[in-house]
């Protein structure tokens, strides 16, 4: 099975290691580290908004960041280039491998270049002060082999959205708790005319995230206690078998595994799904259709709520070849310290990662139930440098599941993370 991800990136930082005398283009050659004039710092970031041209685009969320920066720093420029999420992964391993590598990177994992060597470690690029207000538990996710190279940079947690106005229609008093009650309140939903009664997205865009969301209610998850790979345990194949008998009961969305998150949002918003896993940066699409009347309650789980939820973090990372430390360092400090990581989180309804950023945002009532979810939230094993290529194969395929025979679908994905 090709596993594109962590094969492509592995590929590319072995020649990028081979190609660091070079003499490329991709910046040593430009100003140094402290020499005098200016130095250009080569950003790549990640879009979280609608794309180019929009008015919550990443660009004009960089550029206004950036104009304030080179205000304060006059003699360094940062270059940000924004690429969408199903892009900037393939475009930047193609950086790396032309040997044209960015000296910041923000994007959703770290640890297949820490491994190659390429990353600063956090300890040089980001001042005390800054690495001690991030929340110990994201920190912590930051490191391989006991070091950190990855900064956390926003986060989100999930619970369970439940329309309300759908639910009186259906008779329903409460959300659901267990298994049994979701099962049970999706049939109410489903007599009532509601065409999905539980929208269940496993397209490519977020598979890997609800898949776990549903794992982690049956004891489950992608490694067992010991850190092995338990992809096929059997909690997970009896939830999976679990979730094929809600969708061939007509009580999901129809076809889940060609369903992205946003389509299935859009359709909540829509008022034609009665409950939904989401997180913060659901609520402006909910909002966008006009959606008010929902609940936020924790997600169900196969005898009782869920005692954790999934959290998802990002990472921004600044990698040595070009050495920009000082710079970097003090672009990383502006950015923690002024009013930019709050912004983003604002703007995106993403959560921030340091515990000031947090006490800024407890007295927003829609946030609330996530940033009360984070301190104990689980998360992907990003520390794996394996994890890129496991996630993408389980973006592909892992929504057969509910379709085909989950234990063989499970059990594919398991022997090809064994094997990446």
């Amino acid at each position: 099975m090709k596993l594109a991800g962590g094969a492509a990136l592995g590929l590319a930082t072995m020649l990028v290691l081979s190609s660091c005398g070079s003499g490329d283009s991709g910046g040593a050659n430009n100003a140094q580290s402290s020499g005098g004039g200016q130095v250009t710092l080569k950003m790549v970031a990640a879009d979280y908004g609608d794309g180019p041209g929009k008015p919550n685009s990443g660009e004009t969320f960089w550029k206004g960041v950036v104009d304030e920066f080179q205000k304060q720093n006059p003699n360094i420029k940062v270059d940000v280039q924004v690429i969408n999420w199903n892009d900037i992964d393939k475009q930047v391993a193609t950086m790396v491998q032309n040997g044209q590598v960015p000296d910041i990177l923000q994007t959703g994992g770290y640890a297949g270049f820490a491994k190659e060597q390429l990353l600063y470690k956090v300890d040089e690029v980001l001042s005390p002060n800054v690495q001690q207000d991030m929340l110990q538990k994201f920190a912590d996710n930051g490191k391989l082999d006991g070091v950190a190279y990855g900064i956390p940079f926003v986060s989100s947690a999930r619970a369970l959205f439940y329309n309300k106005d759908l639910f009186q229609k259906a008779g329903i008093a409460e959300p659901p708790k267990t298994w049994d009650e979701l099962k049970a309140a999706a049939d109410k939903l489903k007599k009532a005319g509601v065409s999905q009664p539980f929208g269940l997205p496993l397209g490519q865009e977020e598979a890997q995230a609800e898949s776990l969301l549903w794992m982690l209610g049956n004891g489950g998850g992608y490694k067992d206690a010991s850190g092995k790979w338990a992809i096929n345990s059997p909690q997970n194949v009896e939830t999976f078998t679990y979730m094929k008998g809600l969708v061939d009961a007509g009580l999901t969305t129809p076809n889940p595994g060609t369903k992205d998150r946003k389509t299935v949002w859009e359709d909540f918003g829509a008022g034609k799904v009665g409950m939904v896993n989401g997180g913060p940066m659901s609520i402006p699409i909910f909002d966008t259709a006009g959606l008010k009347n929902y609940g936020v309650a924790p997600i169900p789980g196969k005898t009782g709520p869920l005692d954790t939820t999934l959290g998802v973090q990002d990472w921004i990372m600044a990698f040595n070849k070009n050495g920009h430390a000082e710079e970097i360092k003090k672009f990383f400090d502006f950015f923690y310290t002024g009013d930019a990581a709050q912004k983003i989180s604002e703007l995106y309804k993403l959560l921030p990662v340091t515990k000031g950023g947090i006490d800024k945002l407890s007295s927003d009532e829609k946030l609330k139930p996530f940033l009360d979810a984070l301190p104990n939230a689980t998360f992907y094993p990003q520390a794996d440098p394996k994890w890129d290529a496991v996630s993408a194969q389980m973006k592909q395929t892992i929504g057969s599941a509910v379709k085909d025979d989950p234990a063989k679908v499970l059990g594919e994905l398991q022997k090809a993370a064994e094997s990446s």
